[in-house]
C-alpha cells in the first residue's frame, strides 16, 4: 500500500489498460469521492461501474447477528454470486439492484464487462471480496471534510450517516484492515 495522487492512478491504469483488462475496487468512507472517480473513470475509459450501494441488505437479512458483522450491513454473499464470481470468468453480469427507498430488489440487470470494470463502494473490499481485483485504491478523507460534505448532499439523512452508518464503516475499516489492504491510498485533498 502507497500513496498516489489521482493523476497516477490514471496514468498506471492507462499503462495497465494497454496489456489486459482490469477489475478496480474503490473502497473508502461516506463522501470520500469514490462515487465522483467512478464517474471520471466511466468516461475516461467507458469503464463499467457497480455500486456497493446497490448490495444493501434486505430488511427480512438485517439480523442482529448479522449487523455485528464487520461489513455485515452489505450483501456480499448476493455481490459475489452475480457480480464477483461471473465477472472473474469474464461472463455478462446479471444482477439486481437493492432500492434503499422501497426496500426491495429491482428486476435484473444485464452488465458486459468492459476493459475496465469498477467496484465502488464502502465494503468492497470485504476480505471476502477482496481477491477478485486486480488493483485497490482507498480514498481517504478527513472527517471534516466528510461532514461538510454530507451535510451539504444529504442534509435530510446526515444524522443518519454520523450516528449510524459513518460508525458501521469505521468500524468494518478498522476491524478488516480494508485500507491497508488496498494498494493504493488516495488522500481526500488530491481527490478531484
Amino acid at each position: 500500500m502507497r500513496e498516489i495522487c489521482q493523476g497516477k492512478l490514471l496514468e498506471m491504469l492507462d499503462e495497465r489498460l494497454k496489456k489486459a483488462p482490469l477489475r478496480l475496487a474503490i473502497e473508502g468512507g461516506s463522501a470520500s469521492g469514490k462515487t465522483t472517480l467512478a464517474r471520471l473513470l466511466e468516461e475516461r475509459y467507458e469503464a463499467a461501474v457497480l455500486h456497493m450501494d446497490d448490495f444493501f441488505l434486505q430488511p427480512h437479512q438485517r439480523t442482529v447477528p448479522r449487523l455485528e458483522e464487520p461489513g455485515g450491513n452489505v450483501d456480499r454473499e448476493r455481490f459475489l454470486a452475480e457480480v464477483l464470481l461471473p465477472l472473474s470468468t469474464g461472463k455478462a453480469i446479471e444482477y439486481r439492484r437493492f432500492d434503499c427507498k422501497t426496500k426491495t430488489i429491482e428486476p435484473p440487470i444485464c452488465l458486459f464487462p468492459k476493459r475496465l470494470t469498477v467496484i465502488e463502494g464502502a465494503y468492497s473490499m470485504h476480505p471476502e471480496l477482496s481477491q477478485f481485483y486486480d488493483l485497490s485504491v482507498f480514498l481517504d478523507v478527513e472527517s471534516e471534510t466528510q461532514r461538510a460534505r454530507i451535510l451539504k448532499r444529504n442534509p435530510q439523512t446526515a444524522d443518519r450517516f454520523f450516528s449510524e452508518w459513518i460508525p458501521l464503516e469505521v468500524r468494518y475499516f478498522e476491524m478488516t484492515h480494508a485500507k491497508e489492504r488496498c494498494d493504493f491510498i488516495i488522500k481526500q485533498q488530491q481527490v478531484r
